[in-house]
């Protein structure tokens, strides 16, 4: 799903990206809700990146993961990074910053619209100002064994591309 916003693109950068699972929902851009055997996952594009939340079908609370530009938190994302959660399952969550001359940032992100725009469990952002800048989430698999989501932060000021994959081992 393509979603059409009219936020302004904020010229900020990988390195200003923080992962954290215990910051508060914050107001999205667009979502996209998709339900898996026990879950509801909702897809969030905020102004400042993105945030998954897993919400179990029986009453049990829920996981945020969020990967933003947080005001008066230092960024740097981890490489990755392990979290039991207890009653849950295992969590896992990888990330890399790539470098990209502007053709080949141009090349992946026409390879994330068509991984994304069409697929149920996909969302895609593009911010007006530059057709390179998107934020896309696409739950990949969802099983009663494991989820397993990808994001993408495009940032053709830098010419950067932020991908994560998080895995969750129920």
């Amino acid at each position: 799903m393509r979603a059409s916003i009219s936020a302004p693109f904020v010229d900020t950068k990988a390195d200003d990206l923080v992962w954290t699972l215990s910051h508060p929902l914050v107001e999205p851009l667009a979502t996209r809700t998709v339900t898996v055997p026990g879950l509801e996952v909702e897809l969030r594009v905020l102004g400042a990146s993105h945030q998954v939340v897993l919400r179990p079908a029986s009453d049990g609370g829920e996981l945020v993961e969020t990967v933003a530009c947080l005001p008066g938190v230092p960024g740097g994302l981890p490489g990755n990074a392990e979290h039991p959660l207890p009653g849950v399952g295992d969590y896992r969550f990888d990330s890399v910053v790539e470098s990209l001359p502007r053709a080949e940032l141009a090349r992946r992100v026409t390879e994330i619209h068509d991984e994304t725009s069409d697929s149920p469990g996909g969302l895609l952002v593009a911010f007006p100002g530059d057709p390179l800048a998107i934020t896309a989430l696409h739950l990949t698999s969802g099983s009663e064994a494991s989820l397993r989501w990808r994001t993408w932060h495009a940032y053709p000021q830098s010419d950067e591309l932020v991908t994560t994959t998080t895995t969750l081992t129920l």
